[in-house]
């Protein structure tokens, strides 16, 4: 069966080399360099063959690399001459705007942006959709952490800032730590690490800490963290917008609050690539930005 990576993978190659490096051509895309490695990692896989030998300050085509690139090239420029005829065709659609968003940013985030953007902009229609599935069709969509897929354009809306908390309940049977150290005797619920431990970096003025601990629950979806620390299973780390209504009705009361933790996942206005210049897809994320980053803003 035909390969169907190795267009985009040869253009990417070729762009590594022209601009001598994979930094430069992750800028030149727009995606993170980590992308642009893997891209040339999986066509060398391919092919069977190092295309590329990568010094501190530039690279070095391998025998290999100087009979693919004139190939590579050619597709490169085969892609800019497509792309700059698209560039050319009106990329504003027609019908609803199709927004998407997973359910705990959708309801406290997307649910009163909604009728405050259909009143600023009254032609203007909305398809929401609150589901966490990738594979639902969106013009739109909020999601934590920015896409390494150059498919993909972005606009960062801000970084939420995180806090401690758990319920009364929970807190009665297990008192609240007095230092970050007493987590250690806690169920943690916190998002996924990188390994089997959390490392909690947390400061206090000039103090800091930090406290390596196994979450009881470990999970990167920040609704099923909240519906944890609400079932009163465990201390959360939660971003802060998710729980200003339960600590606002003593529902959750904040652990160690005069400690600072790290801000939770930044999250992002996504869209399909090539849709950066529709009306309704620009004017909804200028919109999303204005009103939605003061919302993230700890109260």
């Amino acid at each position: 069966m035909t390969d169907f990576w190795v267009p985009a993978q040869l253009a990417v190659f070729a762009k590594v080399v022209e601009l001598n490096g994979f930094s430069a051509a992750a800028r030149a895309y727009g995606v993170p360099k980590v992308a642009v490695s893997r891209a040339i990692a999986e066509l060398e896989d391919k092919l069977g063959a190092k295309l590329l030998k990568r010094t501190t300050r530039r690279i070095f085509l391998t025998s290999a690399g100087e009979a693919v690139l004139p190939h590579a090239r050619a597709i490169g420029e085969q892609a800019e001459q497509v792309r700059s005829l698209g560039a050319g065709f009106s990329t504003t659609r027609v019908g609803p705007l199709r927004v998407a968003a997973d359910p705990a940013f959708g309801r406290i985030l997307l649910g009163p942006l909604v009728p405050r953007f259909l009143d600023s902009f009254p032609d203007r229609a909305l398809d929401v959709v609150l589901d966490p599935s990738s594979d639902a069709e969106w013009d739109v969509a909020i999601r934590a952490g920015k896409p390494d897929d150059p498919r993909i354009g972005s606009r960062l809306l801000g970084a939420p800032p995180s806090v401690l908390c758990a319920t009364p309940t929970y807190l009665q049977r297990h008192p609240a730590p007095e230092r970050p150290e007493g987590l250690r005797e806690h169920a943690l619920l916190t998002p996924a690490p990188d390994g089997p431990e959390y490392r909690f970096q947390m400061t206090k003025n000039s103090s800091r800490a930090e406290v390596r601990v196994t979450p009881k629950l470990a999970v990167d979806d920040p609704a099923v963290l909240h519906g944890a620390a609400v079932a009163s299973l465990g201390i959360g780390l939660l971003p802060e917008f998710l729980c200003r209504q339960g600590i606002a009705t003593g529902k959750l009361k904040l652990v160690l609050p005069d400690w600072t933790v790290p801000a939770a996942s930044a999250l992002y206005a996504i869209y399909p690539a090539g849709l950066e210049n529709d009306a309704r897809v620009r004017d909804f994320i200028e919109f999303a930005a204005a009103n939605i980053v003061p919302a993230l803003v700890r109260a």
